[in-house]
């Protein structure tokens, strides 16, 4: 890379695909990118989510393919805000930066693209896998 490209990251489920994109290439250029390395990555044709999976299409993968960005990046707690992205646009101009962390999910076939739900799954420490004894410890003179 020569670095004008923006490092992403998108999210849906488990996984974690981190692309290089051209910020003046059209978003379809990022939407293919995407497509090429799911269907690559994933040939059995299912994504992993706690929800359970979610199946990819077959065919018309870029056309059902819906982003959106951290509603605060600093709290992923707060959720997603859907990114009304054309195929046109550049992500550039629709302020998507360096290191964002965007969402996607799949269109299901006569479902409206604004009501589709954005499940992403972050890695969450348990505290009990350290033992609840451990680092409560004090130590006696």
């Amino acid at each position: 890379m020569d670095g004008t490209h923006l490092s992403l990251r998108f999210k849906h489920g488990l996984h974690t695909i981190f692309l290089f994109v051209d910020p003046l290439q059209p978003v379809s250029a990022m939407t293919t990118l995407l497509s090429d390395v799911i269907r690559e990555r994933y040939p059995d044709g299912e994504l992993a989510t706690s929800q359970g999976p979610t199946p990819i299409p077959s065919a018309d993968l870029e056309e059902k393919l819906v982003y959106a960005k951290l509603t605060n990046p600093a709290d992923p707690a707060e959720g997603w805000q859907r990114l009304d992205l054309k195929p046109s646009d550049t992500p550039g101009r629709k302020g998507i930066t360096d290191g964002s962390v965007l969402a996607f999910a799949i269109a299901e076939a006569g479902r409206n693209a604004e009501d589709v739900e954005f499940v992403v799954d972050w890695p969450v420490m348990d505290e009990d896998e350290f033992g609840e004894d451990e680092g409560d410890e004090t130590l006696e003179p």
